[in-house]
């Protein structure tokens, strides 16, 4: 089942907000989030956590959509929304969390110099436009799982 990608986003917000100590993710760390949870959900599961596309530009993976919503707040840290979302079953609950748990230790820059060296972003003309195939994300995060 895909979900909005905006209630991914904000409950990627409210797990750093809430479990990183209170630091707030930029946009530009919340778009390599939204980049490993989608990969490893698409390997895990083989259907997509969200439907939007994921594009490859200059500093990385971005879901345009969600880019746009946030870009106001600049490098700023973004504050999440109230929300009920659930996620549909536990086992996705925890493929959530403990990519969370993983990846959110790292830096927004340190995320980024990551997606750059990994094969779906690498082969990926980079600009505006420029979609990474859920088919190379599933290849690639699932040789990630062994």
């Amino acid at each position: 089942m895909a979900y909005n990608v905006m209630d991914i986003a904000n409950e990627l917000l409210k797990r750093a907000a809430d479990n990183g100590g209170g630091d707030l993710l930029t946009n530009l760390k919340l778009q390599k989030m939204l980049y490993y949870e989608q990969g490893f959900h698409l390997a895990y599961f083989n259907e997509p956590l969200f439907n939007e596309p994921i594009e490859a530009w200059q500093y990385g993976p971005v879901v345009p959509v969600v880019y746009e919503h946030y870009k106001t707040y600049g490098r700023n840290g973004i504050e999440p929304e109230e929300s009920d979302f659930a996620f549909a079953g536990p086992k996705e609950k925890a493929l959530f969390d403990e990519v969370f748990r993983v990846y959110g230790a790292y830096s927004a820059v340190g995320l980024m110099n990551m997606t750059h060296s990994e094969m779906p972003w690498s082969s990926t003309p980079t600009g505006v436009g420029n979609e990474i195939a859920q088919d190379k994300l599933k290849t690639y995060f699932k040789k990630r799982l062994k």
